[in-house]
């Protein structure tokens, strides 16, 4: 069963700023460049069937192309920290893009997502990582610069079944017009 999440991929000038973010905290295990990615809507493990059919549903999403803009270093997990992210700007743009995957999907007959939706870049996962280290490593780090994009496709990825997930394959591709 494939493990799949729609997204948007990032350009290699927005992957090299954030990849320069790596490094000094204990306790974080680093997503590797290639799998950065702006999360739409994680949807699981699904059958072969449900996958063709997320695949063919996806086809009618044609939204115009989205600026993406990055708001800094944060953290998820409140005091039990559990990543450090890049926020990304919720811009109306993006926020009806990710509505509708949602509203697809739950067509389909998938659950909904039950988290509200805030865009991000997970650049690394905790374990163990106290609130002070993270507060000292954004300290020094939060106010990191990317530069922004225009996403001009949105993609379905599969992830292996681990944590973390990554490597993620793109599984097919939809243009943003």
């Amino acid at each position: 069963m494939p493990r799949l999440f729609t997204g948007i991929e990032l350009p290699a000038s927005a992957v090299a700023s954030l990849a320069s973010a790596r490094g000094g905290i204990s306790g974080a295990r680093w997503i590797e460049r290639e799998d950065y990615h702006l999360t739409l809507r994680f949807i699981g493990d699904v059958d072969t069937r449900t996958a063709n059919e997320i695949a063919s549903a996806m086809w009618d999403v044609r939204p115009q192309a989205i600026g993406i803009q990055f708001e800094g270093l944060d953290w998820f997990g409140g005091d039990k920290p559990r990543a450090i992210v890049a926020k990304v700007k919720s811009t109306p743009a993006l926020i009806d893009l990710q509505s509708e995957h949602e509203r697809r999907l739950r067509r389909l007959g998938l659950p909904p997502e039950t988290r509200k939706y805030l865009p991000h870049v997970t650049l690394a996962r905790l374990r163990s990582a106290s609130t002070f280290a993270v507060a000292d490593y954004l300290g020094s780090r939060g106010a990191l610069l990317v530069p922004g994009f225009e996403a001009r496709r949105f993609v379905i990825y599969s992830a292996r079944d681990a944590v973390g997930g990554g490597p993620y394959v793109v599984e097919a591709a939809y243009p943003l017009l």
